[in-house]
């Protein structure tokens, strides 16, 4: 193949702020059949593939994009002194309930944590980790809480279908080699609050609490 669509591709993943779906990609090469792109995809992922490489083709969210690998996360902490923006655990319980109870409303939030969740509510939709998916019909008309697609991207999902079941929790939390990053069941009663916990640079994504938002290339 041609080195120039892979080296456009390249170049578009690299500039693009957010994922880009393929169909996407299709609209910004049109000079491309959907076979030449799924090719130069394939390409672009072999020359990253290298462990030598500090970058990869990560898809996630729908789409691909250009990231930094885990394994160089030390070294790029060392870029800034500023500490990467944490999630508390008061969010991340939230946060959590309502990835696996969505669409659920404010009150069945709280039914579930048992305080009131105002200020956390305000807090992941500011940072666009959850949206309003509609109104629930019943008296009040109480508005439904879902995840984003920003959702996806920070925790490192292609979709919800790779949020880890509660059998894999389970198995996490009962491993004596496994941290403890978030003691909580999102189907169960929340434990007491505690310090702020965040996810790490190079968690894999074993649970929303425990996933780490990969790198921008």
């Amino acid at each position: 193949m041609s080195p120039e669509p892979v080296a456009a591709l390249e170049a578009l993943l690299f500039a693009s702020p957010d994922p880009l779906p393929r169909e996407r990609l299709g609209e910004l090469l049109p000079e491309l059949s959907a076979e030449e792109l799924a090719a130069a995809l394939a390409a672009l992922r072999t020359r990253y593939a290298s462990p030598e490489s500090g970058l990869m083709v990560d898809e996630v969210a729908g789409g691909f994009r250009l990231a930094t690998r885990p394994e160089v996360a030390d070294t790029l902490a060392r870029l800034t002194a500023v500490r990467p923006s944490r999630l508390s655990r008061p969010a991340l319980e939230t946060l959590a309930i309502i990835a696996y109870r969505q669409p659920i409303t404010k009150a069945e939030v709280e039914a579930v944590r048992g305080v009131n969740i105002d200020g956390v509510l305000k807090t992941l939709g500011e940072r666009g980790l959850i949206r309003i998916l509609g109104r629930k019909r019943e008296p009040g008309r109480p508005m439904l809480y879902g995840t984003s697609k920003d959702f996806l991207e920070y925790f490192g999902f292609q979709d919800l279908s790779e949020l880890p079941t509660l059998r894999e929790i389970e198995a996490l939390v009962a491993s004596p080699q496994a941290p403890r990053p978030m003691e909580y069941d999102p189907l169960g009663e929340p434990e007491p609050a505690g310090p702020p916990v965040g996810p790490g640079p190079a968690s894999p994504p074993a649970s929303p609490s425990a996933a780490a938002p990969k790198g921008r290339g």
